[in-house]
């Protein structure tokens, strides 16, 4: 066997240069023809991967589309934890009406609170709802009027109503 098989001899004046059989000078580009490789298929371990991968999407969208108030739930406590009011008033919500989660006031009122300390309106309002009601007793004499005053001033309705109805019974100050 010669020394370089697929090989063909071409002499130059420098010495002998060594060509693949395939070299055709005629073509473009120096006569090199690259051909295309073949894909390696996948390792197993990729494969499984991705298996487990779509498998995880499909039981999460079934988790989604089914437990619709559970996964609210969990979305809406991962961004109250980050202190956004609007998921901590909803986290409340959730608690006081058992959507997604037991029924519990306490709970309920210690978000509305979070919510309020940092200006939400309505949690202000719920909060003091609450304290009214005997759910809690979390507020100062006279920091429930404050927070429906909070509330009826940022637009929310039933605040606004309430502060209407207690001044009808003599309850409201005047300015």
């Amino acid at each position: 066997m010669a020394p370089h098989s697929g090989l063909r001899q071409r002499r130059r004046s420098c010495g002998v240069q060594y060509q693949p059989l395939d070299w055709d000078g005629s073509l473009p580009y120096g006569g090199k023809v690259y051909l295309a490789r073949r894909k390696k298929a996948d390792s197993w371990l990729c494969l499984v991967l991705q298996v487990l991968a779509v498998a995880a999407s499909v039981a999460l969208t079934y988790w989604c589309y089914y437990y619709f108030d559970h996964f609210h739930f969990h979305v809406s406590r991962a961004y109250a934890h980050l202190g956004h009011t609007e998921a901590q008033h909803v986290l409340g919500q959730r608690y006081l009406h058992g959507r997604g989660v037991e029924k519990d006031h306490e709970q309920a009122m210690a978000w509305f609170r979070k919510a309020a300390d940092d200006g939400h309106p309505h949690a202000s309002y719920n909060l003091a709802v609450g304290h009214l009601q005997g759910l809690t007793d979390v507020l100062e004499p006279g920091e429930a009027q404050k927070m429906i005053k909070h509330a009826a001033d940022n637009g929310v309705e039933e605040a606004i109503d309430m502060m209407r109805s207690s001044c009808v019974w003599g309850d409201c100050e005047d300015d």
